[in-house]
């Protein structure tokens, strides 16, 4: 694991810690916002780590990285996002369906009519090229298939940002921006507005509270990844007892003469297992 200083702001943890630290982060968020949208934001609130419940324990929820309020506006979520992996990226367009689906269900009090749902901007930074189209923004509305130039809005909006594309002419500034937050050293503030930032993500990584706060993230990690080490281990010790004897009923067994229904029986009782996969475990171990 990486130390806080070596974090860059397509981390969740940092950009959660920038934009919910108590003196840069509505400030924070504002900058980032505006220069995402190319418009001013009013006063935000800012709330790290969001969390909307499924209805029970058995369906989904959510946890988003940074929820942000806008006072008399629209609300949106920032998703600086890694996961590169083939199944994840099939699956980011239904994930970010759920997202909104989930924060909608969350902003709609009993009573209130449809149509003062708020406007919602899904936004997510990543690392990788969400569609391989190597554009730096790609921006998702709902539309009529049969008629494109038709209106149709309802208020959902999302927006994907590789922070390496360049076709479609990107911004500069944003361009500059999103190559800081995946770089985020004095370099690469290559701007006023990126010094200023800068400038707070230096001052929130020499926060204590923050580095507290990430020591024990670090000290929750190694907790769980060792449990699961230690989870395996028992798991594959478990196995190979099983193995073991099994491959010693099936040698006793042939030794005295059983047949192959008697063997079955046996790894049965001794294994505590049923039929079918005593035959399976014979098949597989009489050797």
């Amino acid at each position: 694991m990486r130390t806080l200083e070596e974090l860059n702001l397509v981390d969740d943890f940092l950009v959660n810690s920038l934009t919910s630290h108590k003196i840069y982060g509505e400030q924070s968020a504002r900058y980032i916002l505006e220069c995402i949208l190319h418009r001013q934001i009013g006063k935000l609130t800012v709330v790290p780590q969001r969390f909307f419940c499924g209805e029970n324990t058995e369906t989904h929820g959510i946890r988003l990285d940074v929820y942000l309020d806008e006072e008399n506006g629209e609300i949106f979520d920032i998703e600086p996002d890694q996961n590169d992996g083939k199944n994840e990226m099939a699956a980011l367009p239904r994930r970010v369906r759920f997202y909104h689906a989930k924060i909608d269900a969350g902003n709609l009090p009993s009573g209130e009519t449809y149509g003062s749902l708020r406007n919602v901007v899904v936004i997510f930074i990543t690392t990788y090229d969400p569609f391989g189209l190597n554009r730096m923004m790609y921006t998702i509305k709902n539309r009529c298939v049969e008629v494109p130039e038709l209106t149709y809005e309802d208020g959902a909006q999302t927006i994907f940002l590789y922070t390496r594309g360049s076709e479609g002419n990107p911004p500069e500034e944003l361009k500059q921006l999103l190559h800081y937050m995946e770089h985020s050293s004095v370099e690469n503030a290559s701007t006023e507005n990126l010094k200023k930032l800068h400038r707070m993500v230096t001052a929130v990584k020499r926060d204590g509270e923050v580095g507290l706060a990430y020591m024990k993230s670090f000290e929750r990690e190694e907790r769980i990844r060792k449990q699961g080490e230690e989870e395996g281990r028992k798991e594959g010790l478990e196995e190979g007892e099983i193995v073991g004897k099994t491959k010693e009923v099936i040698k006793l067994g042939r030794r005295f003469g059983k047949s192959e229904k008697e063997i079955i029986l046996l790894l049965q009782e001794e294994l505590h297992i049923d039929k079918d996969k005593a035959t399976d475990f014979l098949e597989k171990y009489d050797k």
